[in-house]
């Protein structure tokens, strides 16, 4: 299959590009880095350098492809300039257009848990509309990929790790919280582009569930902390220390509200109607390997 992937080399991207080339397709990997040409090349992928927020450059490169991979880049939340909305809305409505025009008939595009809300579930609430963006195509096969909470996420606590000797937050603690690893993503990924599909499809993706007493144990054993704890906190306090790192105030009440609809689960109320019927092969004791490496 000709297969085009965004996302460039990212965490998801690039073990989706290397399963996919291993299987035998063709791939190209759109990026906005012309420095990440040698790499995507080296990986056996070809490489289109461009803007995801550029509608033409997106709707040539989708042309003539079996199936692409849609995903919204990541945004720097510490600027003080940053519309996170108009951001993303934008892109979800270039990758709908660039779609209808260049004619692909199998799109996998990355959502998230919680996308299944229309409202109270902060950040995640964008997911929803780009969901019933994509939705109005004709003709296009769709599988809206729903992942839980990343594991590398937990790489923001190091510095409170480090300072207050604990992770504070407004969900976890005795709650179960799914965490899923980008490689079983990637997998997953891989799966359904490959996958004939009429219609739309819902997958949730996970690797494993834990508490956040269940994560902070296995966290801490990794990096010689034995006695490390989940502590609760409260929305006010959550979104106060975001701002106070700097975070943007819009965002970080987005993500207030993101993080106690996990604690109070709205936001997950659809992932456990519809688990995955397996979970990811990569559990957070793996994970933990590599985030010790990074907290040492």
């Amino acid at each position: 299959m000709k297969i085009t992937i965004t996302g460039s080399l990212g965490n998801i991207s690039k073990p989706l590009a290397t399963e996919l080339i291993q299987k035998g397709h063709s791939v190209t990997v759109v990026t906005s880095s012309s420095e990440r040409k040698e790499e995507i090349e080296t990986l056996g992928a070809e490489t289109a350098i461009g803007s995801v927020e550029d509608t033409a450059f997106l709707t040539e490169v989708f042309k003539g492809s079996d199936a692409v991979y849609c995903m919204i880049p990541r945004a720097n939340y510490f600027d003080p300039n940053l519309d996170l909305d108009a951001f993303t809305r934008k892109i979800g409505n270039n990758y709908a257009e660039a779609i209808r025009k260049s004619g692909v008939k199998r799109v996998v595009f990355l959502s998230s848990i919680g996308a299944h809300l229309e409202q109270n579930s902060g950040i995640i609430q964008r997911y929803n509309e780009i969901e019933s963006v994509l939705n109005t195509l004709s003709e296009v096969s769709i599988t809206f990929m729903r992942p839980t909470s990343f594991y590398y996420n937990l790489l923001a606590y190091i510095p409170m790790i480090k300072n207050q000797g604990f992770i504070a937050a407004n969900y976890g603690a005795d709650q179960l919280i799914p965490w899923v690893s980008p490689n079983d993503i990637a997998e997953a990924i891989a799966e359904e582009l490959t996958t004939p599909l009429d219609g739309r499809k819902i997958r949730y993706v996970a690797s494993e569930e834990l508490t956040g007493n269940e994560t902070v144990k296995i966290l801490g054993e990794a990096i010689g902390k034995p006695d490390l704890k989940w502590v609760l906190i409260s929305d006010e306090e959550t979104f106060n220390g975001l701002v106070n790192i700097g975070m943007q105030p819009k965002i970080a009440q987005g993500l207030t509200e993101m993080y106690a609809g996990l604690y109070n689960g709205t936001l997950g109320e659809d992932y456990y109607k519809n688990r995955p019927s397996q979970m990811g092969k990569t559990k957070l004791a793996d994970y933990a390997k590599e985030f010790a490496a990074i907290y040492n």
